[in-house]
């Protein structure tokens, strides 16, 4: 059923966001460190573990794959949000360092794309 994958990634998001403010807590800052990425771990290794086992049918995956298309890219974008005005308090250094992560990433796109591409065999053999 739709509503058992909605449940995994609901599950997924109350256990990442609590460890996030653990995290944070146990460190000293009164902020949640890494709740989301936390959460979107455990959902990927619980429908990973669930599939392998054969637990997790096909509306289940079609109800995580739902949510986490609308879900996900809203909670990244809030996130980095908050990153940024963090970062423009912080000074011109940590722009810089989100400058060039950004510009890293976006380079390192087209090298992993062309890594994953099958290699075409020799017609002539």
């Amino acid at each position: 059923m739709v509503i058992y994958g909605v449940a995994i990634l609901a599950i997924s998001m109350l256990i990442g966001v609590s460890a996030g403010e653990l995290i944070g807590t146990l460190i000293g800052i009164d902020s949640n460190i890494g709740g989301v990425g936390l959460s979107m771990i455990i959902l990927i290794v619980a429908v990973n573990s669930l599939s392998k086992k054969g637990r997790l049918k096909k509306p289940s995956q079609d109800g995580i794959a739902f949510w986490s298309a609308i879900y996900i890219p809203i909670v990244v974008a809030m996130a980095a949000q908050q990153n940024v005005v963090a970062a423009i308090k912080g000074g011109p250094l940590a722009v810089l360092a989100g400058v060039l992560a950004v510009l890293i990433s976006f380079a390192a796109v087209p090298i992993l794309s062309k890594s994953n591409k099958p290699k075409k065999e020799n017609a002539s053999k």
